[in-house]
């Protein structure tokens, strides 16, 4: 790994770096959904509306148990960047070798834990009786791969904190062919519908780890991962959860709440299922434009900790907030205008397009204060505060949405009015984090200046 892979926020012209960090990471999360968007079509076509939906019925259960394992991959990420910031190689490799065994032993539990609870799970979501049995075959399988998506994510978040974006999005790319060419081969041809869709995932998940693998062993900097046995840090572990456990439960409550609304989702129909699923698709690529950002935001305000330059903390902040803006406009603009064409990928099916063009009409008015949510998010955790997002996002969106449903919607069942929902809360939440952000950044700067006299005490 060559210095030239790595950013450093914490001198020199910051929004050239943080574009040059965003553009791989948004085009990382971009070829995924467009990788993960070939399994809905593949399938789609060649096996039905009834696997289609099969597939989509599926999609925020499996996040619910990934979430958590990604945000665990946040702690790893906080902690590398600040070291990397710091210039603290001991402490670097520490976080790494424990990244890489929490990454493994926590993908290995969750994956056996998803598959039991699977079932159980699709039926407290109401899953329709038609969709039901090819849900959970894809499930069972899809699961199975959990582990080497955990520590991709995790060694991948290592490379991010350090600035190099470029390794991650070309390994992304190569997988992504893989799964898409897999895809082909075991559903148009060998007929294994969406059985075929969750192996060809797996064996793409698995040859993104070995890269990933690959590339810390080889690499020469601090966050190099060795060969040979790994030494897991307790220290740096518990730090990690700190920050990343938080996170993750801030996913898993995301995802919580988007299990209680695909159930409402499914009292609608296969029709409505297949559409709200097909519209979610492409409304992951705006959303991994803003997560881009955000994984930008926080590299370079845990950077900037590290380095004990506080201006900057205030720059980025403010930089990423306009860029993902910015970005949300032009890319759901797009969409809005495409909407028939790009839906028609997906499905034929009437009334399948009538709800995804629905949903992209509520979705769309308000999506900037979903653009300043994400930025503001990572903001306050790369200043340290795991928690206080957390609880920010169970009131504003978990616990929102949940109140919305069990009132407004059980009042007006309407398909409209559950779209409702995120909009307002995405508004609830920004608003929430960026007053937590104006009162906690002094305290963040006194907090940070006592760590490094705790650290490095002849100084």
């Amino acid at each position: 790994m060559k210095r030239s892979h790595e950013i450093d926020f914490s001198e020199g012209r910051l929004l050239p770096k943080l574009i040059a960090f965003s553009i791989p990471v948004m085009l990382s999360g971009i070829l995924q959904l467009a990788f993960n968007a070939a399994d809905l079509i593949v399938v789609g076509r060649f096996d039905g509306d009834t696997a289609l939906a099969a597939v989509g019925a599926t999609t925020s259960l499996v996040e619910l148990l990934i979430n958590l394992l990604m945000g665990l991959g946040t702690g790893a990420s906080v902690l590398a960047a600040r070291y990397f910031g710091a210039k603290d190689d001991r402490r670097m490799g520490e976080t790494v070798e424990t990244a890489a065994v929490t990454g493994t032993l926590g993908g290995v539990l969750f994956a056996v834990l998803g598959i039991v609870v699977s079932g159980p799970m699709l039926r407290m979501m109401q899953t329709p009786a038609s969709v039901f049995p090819l849900a959970l075959v894809y499930l069972r399988i899809y699961f199975l791969g959990l582990p080497f998506l955990a520590v991709y994510n995790f060694l991948s978040a290592v490379l991010r904190s350090v600035g190099d974006t470029e390794r991650p999005l070309l390994y992304m790319t190569v997988s992504g062919v893989v799964n898409v060419a897999l895809n082909v081969l075991l559903v148009a041809v060998f007929r294994l519908g969406v059985a075929g869709v969750a192996a060809a995932t797996a064996a793409s998940e698995l040859l993104s780890c070995w890269l990933t693998v690959r590339c810390l062993m080889r690499c020469e900097g601090s966050y190099r991962l060795p060969r040979g046995r790994l030494h897991f840090s307790r220290a740096q572990f518990l730090q990690m959860l700190r920050i990343g456990l938080p996170a993750g439960i801030q996913g898993i409550l995301f995802s919580i709440s988007n299990v209680i609304i695909q159930t409402s989702y499914n009292t609608f129909g296969a029709a409505v299922i297949a559409g709200n699923a097909a519209a979610c698709s492409l409304e992951g690529f705006p959303n991994r434009a803003q997560d881009a950002v955000g994984q930008a935001a926080l590299a370079a305000v845990g950077q900037s900790m590290g380095a004990r330059k506080y201006d900057r903390v205030k720059s980025v902040t403010l930089t990423c907030c306009i860029l993902a803006g910015a970005i949300s406009i032009v890319i759901y603009g797009a969409m809005i205008l495409l909407r028939y064409p790009l839906l028609g990928i997906y499905t034929r099916d009437p009334g399948a397009l009538e709800a995804g063009v629905n949903r992209f009409y509520v979705l769309g008015s308000t999506y900037v204060t979903f653009a300043v949510m994400c930025v503001m998010t990572c903001v306050v955790r790369g200043l340290g505060f795991a928690v206080l997002p957390t609880v920010i996002s169970l009131a504003g969106i978990c616990g929102f949405r949940l109140v919305w449903i069990f009132t407004v919607f059980a009042r007006f069942p309407r398909l409209y009015v559950l779209y409702l929902c995120y909009p307002i809360s995405w508004t609830l939440t920004a608003a929430a984090l960026y007053i937590a952000y104006l009162r906690l950044r002094g305290r963040a700067v006194r907090e940070n200046e006592a760590r490094y006299r705790r650290e490095h005490p002849s100084v």
